[in-house]
């Protein structure tokens, strides 16, 4: 849910000023809300809240997930994350004063709210305007407690808006405004309109998706990655088709107009420790260029099947990147084709898409359209990774041993493929660079048409100076979003003045 328009605290209403509450009563309510829907007791409703960066409530926002807060502001199980467009990501940058706005005043000045403007143009429009309420803060030090409150709590998300959008291959339709859950999901949304009894309501498009994954391991191994794409494809578009929830009208405007899936992949570690590849290597980066490209291509190749044989295509697809052609630029101008000897040879037997195979796909997608108006968005897969066996989304792992506690239980979770051989290549993601993690993201991000959800993993001795910089360098290397940061904390044996 994103509450950018909800006014701040302080703001007026009905012209008296001061009235507003802000926020975080609506966050609590939310909490209530999603702790209450328990899927009969065996699993806890969950949530996830977004503010934009230059809400003047940001602050108050942060401060709800420190520890050692009031109990009346804490927020305890409700996720939250920061929309963050490029231009606080400049004022940060070059260290500049930054001032925040009441949205409310907004609204009342320019008939628009401050969560839809373009930053980039409006931004100083709005400093200089009186009548716009406005708080002064420092961008640098607000990014600073940004990380200082990842460090406590893993929160908040960050949803990089622009980046989002500069790739949205939609973005003459609608905008992507905000994130879900788990920062993979970044589709156009736009808010209906819930007027008084005896009125008509406006319902406008909310955000619909149906997920699932590839084995990256049992894929390759088959060399089927072709036939794996296009009938997950066609799977997920069954369930899209066949889902009907006319209880959330905006859900189901969204769903019959779009018919949105999120098709990603798991096991991507596993793969790699199997075939003796390290994490940070160039080979991995080869491996996901390759990969995800003929992940792409293949679910935008069934997509365009449906589309035909239905004589059918999401809504408004003749304003899309893909009616234009835009979309396939970078594809038609190289080959994506294995680099290094280790990927060629993984990639044996198994056709590559060519130039000439994007041309005549772009030609055909130009010709019937496409049905799926989002097809890729790589999830976390925690849970269905151990079912799986496999190691989760396409993120490092932690230990080649993981424990996990469920209620009263433990359970001992050794990685896929596990022996003295390839342990050396069961890395934990705690122990490697950071950026060299957000590097190959970015590799899969370019072939990956909504996001992915991307978990930092930082140790004790790390700065919340160190982590603001993984922020900046995500935000560089194109990254739409990033999930939590987890910490490793020292143990006796780590920590020198407690071990002496």
């Amino acid at each position: 849910i994103n509450l950018s328009k909800v006014r701040s605290r302080g703001e007026s209403i009905k012209g008296v000023e001061g009235r507003a509450s802000g926020v975080l009563p609506i966050m609590k309510i939310l909490e209530d809300i999603f702790s209450y829907a328990n899927q009969l007791g065996q699993r806890a409703g969950a949530g996830a809240v977004y503010l934009n960066v230059f809400h003047s409530d940001i602050n108050e926002f942060l401060d709800c997930k420190k520890i050692n807060v009031d109990e009346k502001i804490r927020i305890k199980s409700l996720s939250i994350g920061v929309i963050m467009p490029d231009k606080f990501m400049e004022l940060a940058r070059e260290d500049e004063i930054c001032y925040t706005f009441n949205p409310h005043t907004v609204f009342l000045e320019y008939g628009q709210y401050l969560d839809e403007m373009d930053m980039n143009e409006m931004y100083e429009k709005l400093v200089d305007n009186p009548n716009v309420k406005k708080k002064k803060i420092n961008a640098r030090e607000l990014l600073i407690k940004i990380s200082q409150t990842q460090k406590e709590s893993g929160y908040p998300y960050l949803f990089f808006k622009d980046n989002a959008n500069k790739e949205h291959a939609l973005k003459e339709i609608g905008s992507v405004k905000f994130s879900n859950l788990c920062t993979e999901i970044m589709q156009l949304s736009e808010v209906s309109d819930i007027n008084s009894y005896f009125e008509e309501d406006i319902i406008r498009r909310g955000i619909s998706c149906n997920l699932g994954s590839l084995n990256i391991a049992t894929v390759m191994e088959n060399k089927r990655i072709r036939e794996a794409t296009r009938a997950a494809i066609d799977s997920l578009t069954t369930v899209s088709d066949l889902t009907n929830i006319d209880v959330v009208p905006s859900i189901k405007k969204a769903n019959e107009e779009l018919h949105s899936v999120g098709l990603g992949a798991m096991n991507l570690h596993g793969y790699f420790a199997k075939n003796f590849i390290m994490y940070e290597s160039r080979e991995a980066l080869d491996f996901c260029n390759v990969f995800f490209m003929m992940m792409n291509f293949y679910s935008l190749e069934q997509s365009m099947e449906i589309a035909k044989e239905r004589k059918t295509t999401f809504k408004d697809f003749e304003q899309s990147d893909y009616a234009t052609g835009e979309y396939f630029t970078k594809y038609l101008e190289k080959d994506f084709v294995p680099q290094t000897d280790k990927v060629k040879a993984l990639f044996d037997g198994i056709k590559i898409p060519t130039i000439d195979d994007w041309k005549v796909l772009a030609d055909k997608v130009k010709k019937y359209g496409l049905y799926n108006a989002y097809r890729l968005a790589i999830a976390p897969t925690q849970s269905v990774s151990y079912i799986q066996s496999a190691t989760s989304s396409i993120m490092p792992i932690v230990d080649p041993i993981e424990v996990r506690e469920y209620g009263d239980s433990t359970t001992f979770y050794p990685m896929p493929f596990l022996t003295n051989d390839n342990i050396f290549y069961y890395k934990s993601a705690y122990d490697m660079d950071q950026k060299n993690v957000i590097k190959l993201v970015s590799v899969v991000q370019r072939h990956i048409d909504q996001g992915i959800s991307t978990i930092l993993h930082t140790n004790s001795n790390e700065t919340t100076r160190d982590i603001a910089k993984y922020y900046i360098y995500a935000y560089k290397m194109g990254l739409k979003s990033l999930y939590y940061t987890r910490t490793r904390k020292s143990t006796i044996e780590t920590c020198l003045s407690c071990s002496v």
